[in-house]
């Protein structure tokens, strides 16, 4: 049975490989994915480890209790610490550091790499003996020497477009510098390479702007020949101010910044793995349907190996033996396979100045068990049923010269299932269509009900493809003779209709359901964007420590074009059911600025002790206008009794509750701090008018400047990623189904050669048969990508109720032309696989057909 499970997959090795290709292609991303994660990881290590050598410990302030400090500390890291440091035996050099935040405009004025605000590095240029600083060598040009030069990184440098000589513009906390670039260095700081910045100063400067005069924020030390790491931080320690100053081994900096940016990129994983997760859960289909027609299509050959002696446990086990050597070269070559995407995936996702740290492949146990487990352990679970089907074959089978159709009470079962599988998840569906609660729990119970609905579409998908193919048949019954063949080869077996249009039923559904989800996501925050703004330019801060600076509001409210400023204080506002957002407006010009659609009360009452909530927020705290609200507002260390003096809609613009300025403003962790600026304007925007509203914040990069319509385009920008995610669903899954079809019709056509000849023979030339087999495929595409339609557009009209919970604007909107774009390339598709079946088949003659049938 060893050598006739072998030799019969040599027999069918061209068939096999379109199910190789598929897991394969599985196995890939799977693969690929984990040695980048492993690869990556890796390179951080190196990195940070490289970036510490030659620290063995680095002393610095140690953090006050919380609650304990009033902001009059000093740090004790200071010169006269450096100098005692020295002295400790076993330290053979020490070198004091400052270091902070920095953000920087590029040469063109646009803020450099502004969605990498956890890594705008800044610090000291702190020289030694030797003038130099060994952590950041210069590469060009000189260190800065006073409060107007500044050096920056290469990666900043080429990034940001610098030379030697220029003028950068910066932002540490607050208002905007200029600084003449003098010098240019390199780094191995992670922080950096993984896409930050590197802006440095000189000592005292840096003193200035991230410590204070004198003081440092950190001291590194050096051990000496023969002391460890270890021991040096114990003897740092022994002379360190008690509870003010801690020391850390270099070794424990870097493994903890190694981690630090492990973790902020670790995002990247997720897109590659989702890719994995469609193409093996759709190739799994593909693995059915060919095992099942290989088995049907040797049924005579496996009776006579029962006739002869065969058990049913033999047969079954023969299959799966196919199985396993299938999904072990399936292994193998996603394996190679995924290797280049994981070459590849540092460049694709790190996207040119963002580039991810790169170093040598690290190929780990874990990769290799993956590839080998999920290529294998897919293909055989996928290869059981057909093994199961294998091994009920009767020896009186070999007698037969005609296939039997299955049993008609298996077709009932099926159908039984299938409806109980349909009620069970339309049911859930529709039950949380009037939930509109984007709850952990309804969330759950949305994707139980479609994982139950698309089973469901799969078992009935035989019983479902007799009538709606005759129903679409008639367009192609048009056609002629060969539009009818068609039609009656794609229902000669339900079965293996549906299991080939079953890939496409499910990436069809998956893309509809997202892109429609998707869509009116995206419309409802347009809508709600730009209902909620009553201004015309809003200029707001990037960073969370820092605000508007307050010459700043005094010279926009200034600019003109400009007929009104009103500037906006959010704070975090503490609740029973979690942190929120509170904004603090003036109550007299609120409605100026931002339109509200109060349900009861206004925003007229708001005082000290007053405030509005949303609609959500009153929900969920049970409250309503003219009740008592405890919260905790900002800084203020308390609960406080606020009375609700009204509720109003939902609005991204008002944030979570609305109080008035001087409270809030007083209560916030940066008191008398402004985060955002609302203006009125004398006409529509121009870009004159924007430039001048950049000009009087003095081009800040920690500042954004604008107008209603980028607002809105922002808002609908943060469903990019699910739309780039569902693409490329799509796209798995179309090449998928694309391999499933061009199988399934070579097969078919393999099994119809006696057909095909005596078509020939009766007149039906070449090119006849040729648009038999394309409009074969073109019927069993059409039948899967109109059911996957129809699943993808009811589940979105169910879960789109949660997302309505969570967005009052939201309605379901159909994006036509993406569901057109979907049709057209699954049928093309379909097409487009049939071409090779449909040539093998018109060059059969009729005197091959019936020496070869």
């Amino acid at each position: 049975m060893l050598r006739t499970a072998l030799r019969n997959l040599l027999a069918h090795k061209a068939r096999l490989a379109m199910t190789v290709l598929a897991v394969c292609l599985g196995v890939a991303f799977v693969s690929g994915t984990l040695v980048f994660a492993d690869s990556t990881a890796a390179a951080h290590r190196a990195a940070a480890s490289k970036t510490f050598a030659g620290i063995d410990v680095t002393v610095t302030d140690k953090a006050p209790e919380p609650g304990t400090d009033d902001g009059s500390r000093a740090g004790v890291l200071d010169d006269a610490l450096v100098t005692e440091l020295a002295r400790v035996p076993g330290v053979a050099a020490v070198r004091p550091s400052v270091d902070g935040s920095a953000t920087l405009n590029a040469a063109d004025g646009s803020p450099l790499r502004a969605d990498r605000a956890w890594s705008h590095l800044a610090g000291a240029y702190v020289p030694g003996k030797d003038g130099k600083d060994s952590r950041y060598p210069l590469t060009e040009g000189r260190a800065p020497a006073n409060g107007g030069e500044i050096a920056v990184d290469r990666g900043t440098a080429a990034a940001g477009g610098f030379r030697i000589g220029d003028t950068v513009t910066l932002a540490t906390d607050g208002p905007v510098t200029t600084k003449r670039l003098v010098g240019i260095v390199s780094t191995d700081d992670t922080r950096v390479t993984a896409g930050g910045t590197l802006a440095l100063f000189d000592k005292t400067t840096a003193q200035k702007l991230f410590s204070a005069p004198g003081h440092y924020t950190g001291i590194d030390l050096t051990a000496a020949p023969g002391t460890t790491a270890s021991e040096l931080a114990d003897r740092v320690t022994a002379v360190l101010p008690a509870d003010h100053a801690e020391a850390t081994t270099g070794q424990a900096q870097a493994a903890q910044q190694a981690i630090l940016v492990d973790t902020l990129t670790r995002g990247y994983e997720k897109v590659p793995m989702v890719f994995a997760g469609v193409s093996l859960f759709i190739g799994s289909f593909l693995i059915v349907n060919t095992f099942t027609m290989l088995v049907k299509r040797r049924t005579r050959e496996t009776a006579l190996l029962r006739a002869i002696g065969a058990s049913r446990r033999q047969v079954s086990r023969s299959v799966l033996l196919e199985a396993l050597v299938v999904g072990l070269a399936a292994s193998v070559a996603g394996f190679l396979l995924g290797l280049g995407i994981a070459a590849m995936l540092p460049h694709v996702l790190g996207g040119g100045d963002s580039a991810l740290p790169t170093g040598p492949l690290v190929i780990g146990p874990r990769s290799v068990a993956a590839a080998l487990g999920v290529g294998v352990g897919v293909t055989v679970l996928a290869a059981w049923l057909p093994s199961r089907l294998a091994a009920r074959t009767s020896p009186m089978e070999a007698m037969r010269t005609a296939e039997q159709p299955p049993p008609a009470q298996r077709f009932r079962l099926r159908g039984a299932v299938g409806v109980g599988l349909l009620v069970l998840g339309a049911g859930r569906l529709v039950s949380l269509s009037g939930a509109r609660d984007a709850s952990e729990e309804n969330l759950r119970d949305a994707m139980i009900g479609c994982g139950l609905f698309a089973a469901a579409l799969i078992m009935l998908a035989p019983l479902l493809a007799a009538p709606v193919i005759r129903l679409t048949g008639r367009l192609t019954g048009r056609l002629g003779v060969t539009g009818r063949l068609a039609r009656e080869n794609a229902l000669r077996d339900p079965r293996r209709t549906a299991a080939t249009a079953a890939t496409l039923l499910i990436s069809t559904g998956l893309v509809t359901g997202l892109a429609v989800i998707g869509h009116s996501t995206g419309q409802a925050l347009d809508r709600q964007a730009a209902a909620g703004l009553g201004a015309d330019y809003v200029v707001s801060t990037r960073s969370t420590m820092t605000g508007v600076d307050p010459g700043a509001v005094r010279r926009l409210a200034d600019t003109p074009g400009v007929r009104a400023a009103h500037p906006i204080t959010d704070s975090t506002l503490f609740t029973g059911s979690g942190v929120r957002q509170v904004s603090g407006v003036d109550p007299a010009t609120v409605r100026d600025t931002m339109r509200l659609d109060f349900v009861s009360g206004s925003a007229d009452d708001l005082a000290p002790g007053r405030i509005a909530v949303s609609a959500t927020l009153a929900r969920e705290s049970g409250v309503t206008t003219g009740d008592l609200l405890n919260v905790e507002m900002g800084s203020a260390g308390k609960p406080t009794a606020y009375q609700v003096v009204g509720v109003y809609k939902d609005n991204p613009v008002a944030h979570d509750a609305l109080g008035s300025r001087g409270e809030v403003a007083a209560n916030s962790f940066l008191p008398g701090s402004v985060q955002r600026v609302l203006l009125r304007t004398d006409g529509p925007p121009t870009t004159a008018l924007e430039n001048r509203l950049r000009t009087a914040v003095g081009n800040n990069p920690l500042l954004t400047v604008q107008d209603r319509d980028q607002l809105v385009r922002e808002a609908a920008g943060t469903m990019g990623d699910l739309l780039d995610v569902m693409y490329g669903m799509l796209g798995i899954g179309v090449v998928i189904s694309a391999l499933g079809i061009v199988n399934t019709l070579a097969m078919s056509v393999a099994e119809r050669t006696r057909e095909i000849g005596a078509l020939r023979a009766l007149g039906m030339d070449r090119a006849g048969v040729r648009r038999m087999i394309r409009l074969e495929a073109l019927t069993v595409t059409g039948f899967g990508t109109l059911l996957g339609l129809a699943g993808g557009l009811f589940a979105a009209w169910a879960v789109g109720s949660l997302a309505n919970g969570a967005i009052d604007q939201y309605t379901l909107v159909l994006p036509w032309g993406t569901l057109l774009l979907v049709c057209l390339l699954s049928l093309a598709i379909g097409v487009l696989a049939a071409a090779v079946p449909a040539r093998r088949a018109a060059a059969l003659s009729p005197l091959e057909a019936a020496a070869n049938a």
